[in-house]
């Protein structure tokens, strides 16, 4: 039986590398960033909007979406991509971020929180999250895990990561559709044995493709950044690399670097909500009044409808009068941005250029940073 989803390799360069992401509602090209629709929405955009914009693929959330509506709610509307409008294919995680983020009762059986809408008390494990994702229609799956804040001690991160594993071999065995994809999610905090262990171990169960978890979350960027290296060397190479939660310029050329092929963060998203523009030279905020009266663009030679038509005084006025238009219109800017460097850098490695574009964007953003954090105003 052909797999539901599978990646095709197509060009590389050192470690990165380029492919196609194939699921049942499209392909996607590879190195590939997911804008977060937390409960099945872009906050701000519409699916007409991320078309417009050339998104690939969505990432929504399964704790939010099995909270509110429900996913029997979802499921009688048609599915994330009927209720969304969105015809392209969705990622689902599986919850564990969020649940964990709430201080929840841990056993062998799953997680017991409370819900951070109105305080009611749910369970899930990994074959309710399993059959959850399934009822939302997600082209790809995750895997329930267990997540450990860092730095913590390697005996708790051991013990999570052990769980993790017997929750990935739960979750192979609650699969019930074939149509669609399951993804195991690859622990182990920063320690390479720990990492190699837990990728070793996950891999050995086939899952379709493999998040690697429990990263963004305290660690440096060296140890993030070995990390990555460690457990792609042990995955299977024929199997799409999700690092999850990584969204930062240099977070994203670091981990294709290292052979990393998915990524998903609220970074474009949420900054953009509070005026942060992401810029090549640099992230700044729109909101000073040094922007006051600029006639600029947002970038210049950015090619997204913002930058196309609206001057940075004009959305440092949106912004200081409160209008939602401005988030907005910011929030296209920063998901163009983003989506325009994975084009980059796949485009470089096609070249093999990837390594001196890595270089340059480095010394770029470096050297036109100026002390308060921002870039120059040209």
């Amino acid at each position: 039986m052909t797999a539901a989803v599978w990646w095709e390799p197509e060009a590389s360069d050192g470690a990165a590398r380029t492919g196609i992401l194939h699921t049942p509602h499209g392909d996607v090209p590879t190195p590939a960033f997911m804008p977060v629709g937390t409960r099945g929405v872009v906050r701000a955009l519409g699916s007409d909007d991320l078309e417009a914009l050339g998104v690939d693929i969505l990432l929504a959330n399964t704790y939010h979406l099995m909270l509110r509506p429900g996913a029997e709610v979802v499921a009688a509307l048609g599915g994330l991509h009927a209720m969304m409008g969105w015809t392209g294919p969705v990622l689902t995680d599986s919850g564990g971020y969020q649940v964990f983020s709430l201080d929840p009762e841990v056993s062998e059986e799953g997680v017991r929180f409370r819900s951070s809408y109105d305080g009611t008390t749910f369970g899930l494990n990994p074959e309710a999250a399993v059959a959850v994702q399934e009822a939302l229609g997600a082209d790809i799956a995750m895997a329930l895990d267990v997540l450990v804040g860092l730095p913590a001690p390697r005996e708790r991160v051991a013990a999570a990561m052990e769980q993790t594993v017997r929750w990935a071999q739960r979750s192979i065995w609650a699969r019930r559709r074939d149509d669609r994809a399951l993804f195991g999610i690859v622990q182990g905090g920063t320690d390479a044995e720990l990492r190699v262990r837990s990728a070793d171990a996950t891999a050995a169960l086939g899952f379709d493709g493999y998040g690697i978890g429990g990263l963004a979350v305290g660690e440096s960027v060296a140890e993030r950044n070995a990390a990555i290296e460690t457990v792609v060397a042990a995955l299977p190479a024929a199997a799409p690399r999700y690092v999850m939660g990584l969204g930062d310029t240099e977070g994203l050329f670091d981990a294709v670097a290292r052979g990393a092929d998915l990524f998903d963060c609220v970074i474009p998203t949420r900054l953009a909500r509070h005026g942060k523009v992401l810029h090549p030279d640099g992230d700044y905020s729109i909101k000073l009044v040094r922007w006051a009266v600029s006639t600029e663009p947002l970038q210049q030679e950015c090619g997204c409808t913002t930058c196309g038509r609206y001057s940075r005084g004009y959305l440092r006025h949106l912004f200081a009068t409160r209008e939602i238009t401005g988030p907005r219109l910011v929030t296209i800017h920063n998901l163009h941005y983003t989506l325009t460097l994975m084009k980059t850098m796949r485009r470089a490695i096609r070249t093999g250029q990837f390594a001196a574009t890595h270089t340059a964007m480095v010394k770029r953003r470096r050297r036109n940073r100026v002390s308060s954090g921002e870039p120059a105003a040209t």
